[in-house]
Parts: structure tokens; sequence; C-alpha cells
């Protein structure tokens, strides 16, 4: 049984090493750099660790836990705290925000009156809609809208019409983690985070890899597929974690995804942000989203300390909009995949809130799909569908 596995990130490898233990399985990886673990791989900068997706693992899934844990010595991080800044207030609040933040704002009696005169509405049309509603036009103004906009490279929240990767009805709750306390939260305990994970699979004889390299042809009806314009593979099975539209020549259009441009910094102390605080988001008017101080995920040693500044843009493709009419396009190209085409991960199945463990656990989905002979279509799982 001949296996393609397009794009080296966390759904790839994941894919690549639960089928490696099938018997008469012939594994490739087709990916675009030179190395594995795409955003989640861990390099270095002025000898401090840093990835370009900053996160830890968080779940509600202890499946996908596990799984992880019989490869990487892992530590708990539940404690870890965000913060917001809101310029017009100059003050951090906690984010998402909580009750006792909603308190000490200088407009907190007006917030206060909106919040309980909001309206009931089950359906809503988009994002800004949503927000007035859930918590009030002062609220919105101050930690929704502004940060979407950039987020998102919008010139308004109406765009934004999906709403399922967003936090709805934690955004206000007691304690500075509250969203987050029925989760599994760790780190790898490695200074290199994951990418021992991502080296087991790079040193495996039983799984082929073709670095630099992308499919520049499908040939759907014999099963093939040409690399480089140079080498042909046959295969039975085809998973892809990368944009849908490229093995289509983007048919029906190309599928849009938002970027990031990250700016490293190196500052003459120890610590730069409060303790236990992770990262630091900007909901105003400058260009960055978000901060992250890479020693609280590594805990590394030194007397100075990385910042990662992240500024949305059009350089790479990390976020899938969150717009219906793109996941409308993107099921089109689901609709085309032939049988024994699977798509997996954030952009494989074009879906914003997909993170690691969901990328584990649709790996899980499809070699158990492989090893008893099924197919329940190239999205696996209802709630990814």
């Amino acid at each position: 049984m001949n296996i393609i596995i397009i794009g080296g990130g966390f759904a790839g490898c994941a894919s690549a090493e639960m089928l490696s233990k099938l018997k008469g399985v012939n594994i490739s990886i087709i990916e675009k750099s030179n190395f594995l673990g795409a955003g989640v791989r861990t390099f270095f900068y002025g000898g401090h660790p840093y990835t370009y997706g900053p996160r830890h693992f968080l779940t509600k899934n202890k499946e996908t836990y596990i799984y992880l844990k019989k490869f990487l010595k892992l530590r708990n991080c539940n404690y870890h705290q965000f913060k917001s800044y809101v310029e017009e207030d100059d003050q951090f609040y906690n984010y998402p925000l909580n009750q006792s933040d909603i308190m000490n704002m200088p407009d907190f009696k007006k917030i206060k009156k909106e919040l309980k005169n909001k309206k009931k509405i089950s359906n809503f049309n988009n994002l800004e809609e949503f927000w007035i509603n859930s918590i009030g036009k002062t609220l919105f103004n101050k930690v929704i809208d502004r940060y979407n906009k950039k987020m998102w490279l919008v010139d308004t929240c109406k765009k934004i019409d999906t709403f399922k990767w967003s936090p709805k009805g934690a955004t206000i709750k007691k304690g500075s983690k509250a969203v987050y306390d029925d989760r599994i939260s760790v780190y790898p305990r490695n200074e290199d985070g994951y990418n021992y994970y991502f080296d087991l699979i790079d040193r495996s004889k039983k799984i082929k890899k073709y670095y630099n390299s992308t499919i520049t042809e499908f040939d759907f009806k014999n099963k093939k597929v040409r690399i480089n314009n140079k080498k042909t593979l046959k295969y039975d099975y085809v998973i892809n974690t990368i944009s849908p539209d490229g093995m289509f020549k983007k048919k029906y259009g190309e599928l849009g995804f938002i970027g990031r441009d990250l700016h490293l910094i190196v500052f003459p102390t120890q610590n730069v942000f409060p303790k236990n605080v992770f990262f630091l988001y900007y909901p105003n008017s400058e260009k960055f989203t978000r901060l992250v101080e890479y020693k609280k995920f590594t805990l590394h040693k030194s007397k100075t300390s990385l910042i990662g500044m992240e500024i949305p843009s059009k350089n790479g493709k990390f976020y899938p909009l969150p717009f219906k009419s793109e996941q409308k396009k993107a099921k089109k190209y689901f609709d085309l995949m032939p049988k024994n085409f699977y798509s997996i991960g954030r952009a494989g199945t074009y879906r914003y809130e997909v993170d690691i463990d969901d990328c584990i656990l649709q790996s899980m989905m499809v070699f158990d799909e492989i090893n008893q002979g099924k197919y329940s279509g190239p999205v696996v799982g209802d709630e990814f569908k």
C-alpha cells in the first residue's frame, strides 16, 4: 500500500508516524521546505529557542495528550495567563476579559448598563453583530473591533461571518484563565520544543521524505503524482495537509489565508513580561496583534529575553479566512477529491480552529479508516465539517 502525505507539519507527521506501524505500507512525505514541523518547529535566535507558531499543547482530548506523551517529556503549564493592553484606558486586562476587569474599567457603569440591556438573538450575520449583542458596543470597541480588523486584514468586522473559532460566551468569566480551566495545558520539557518528535519522523527509514519538493501534477485516473516535474510516485491513499486548492490548479479560485511577519527582539533583561504571562495582545491601532515571551514556553535560562512581535500580512498561509464564502469554496475542492483522498490539519480542512490536538485526532481517525479499509470522505470527523 502506497500512501503519499502532502506537508510535513503536525498533521502530516502524526499521520506518517501512525501509518508506518502498518505492515506492507510505503509512506512518502512531500515537504516544500527542508525540515519537518512547519510553524511548530523550534529554531534559535541569539541562543534563544523560538517557533513561528508559539503555542503550548492545549486540549480537552486526553487521548491526544497520551499520544504526544509517548514521544515527549511534557511539563504542566496550566498556570499560563494572557494579557491585553487597551490604549484608551492605559490598562492591561486579562485576555479574554473576566468580571474583575470590567469592574476596574473607567466606563464601568456604561458597560454594565449595556450588558444588562443586551438583546437575545439566536442567529448572527457577522462578528460585529454577535459581539455587540454579547458584550455591548463599548466593550466591542475596546477589545474586539480593531483587533479582528487587523488580525484578518479587513476594514469591518461585518465581513467576518463565521464564529466557531470565537470564544463566544467564554469572554466574561471569573478568574484570569477561566476559559481554559477545563483543558490539559502542557509544553515539551526539551528546550527545542517538539523537535524531537519531528526528528524521529525524519530519521525513520520506514518513511520517505522528499524535501524542497511540491507535487506538480496529479494523475487521478492512474493514481500517480509527479514531484518537481521529475519523479513519479504511485499512491493508494493521499493525505493532504496543505491548502486543497493547489491540487486542482485553483479551479474555483485561490483560497484566502492570512500570514504573519515575525520580528524577533532581544531585551537586556532576564524577563520582560510579568510572572506567568505568556502573551500580550494589542487591540488598538498598532500594526502588531500580539507579543510573546518565548521563555515562558521553553524555560530557557539566559540573562536576556527574546520577544516575538507578530504582524498580520499576506506572507505565508497560516490562518484560513473565517468567511462563509471561502469555506464554501473549500468545500467545492473537497467535493472534487476522489475516493481515498483525505484533507486534514488547519490548512487541509480550511478551519482556523484546528490546532495541534485536532491534527493528532484527525490523524488517528485517518489511521483507523485506512487500517479498517473504510473511507468516510476527505474531511474526517463531524466537528471538522
